[in-house]
């Protein structure tokens, strides 16, 4: 019994001694700057520029907020690796840099994928509840990126 309670408390030091060093390391969290007009978010009608802000903000634009949880490890890791990812994919603060094939690409998306429930990410949603889209705010979404589908062609 003795010997188990020794093990137990050798175990949690070696854990809080490695949970304590691992917080020096902290993985990129940064904002970019983005020039003014660059943002698909200029070309969107307050309507969809609030669904865009309130559902998509944290993973594809460089305005990400980064809640207090983004600090402690390794949740920031987790957090960060998903952000880094989601802006690699689409990055709508930098809409201006792409081309149409891959503007028409991403508007096509902004509507198939939050219809079939692919986007906000079920894991985002845990912690966000706010970004859940209604089946109005996907509604919104796509008669929006059809009708701009329609003036890049």
């Amino acid at each position: 019994m003795v010997r188990m309670a020794r093990r137990a408390r050798a175990g949690l030091v070696l854990f809080l001694v490695i949970f304590i060093g691992a917080q020096f390391f902290r993985p990129d969290r940064t904002n970019p700057a983005t020039p003014p007009g660059h943002s698909l978010i200029a070309k969107a009608p307050p309507a969809v520029g609030s669904i865009l802000d309130r559902a998509c903000r944290d993973c594809h634009s460089n305005e990400t907020r980064w809640p207090w949880y983004t600090n402690v490890v390794p949740t920031s890791w987790m957090i960060a690796n998903h952000v880094h990812e989601g802006r690699d994919h689409f990055n709508y603060s930098l809409w201006s840099t792409y081309d149409e094939d891959e503007q028409d690409k991403f508007l096509a998306g902004m509507c198939s994928l939050p219809k079939r429930g692919r986007m906000p990410l079920p894991s985002y949603l845990v912690l966000h509840h706010e970004a859940t889209l209604s089946a109005a705010d996907v509604a919104t979404l796509c008669g929006w990126s059809e009708k701009m589908r329609d003036m890049l062609q």
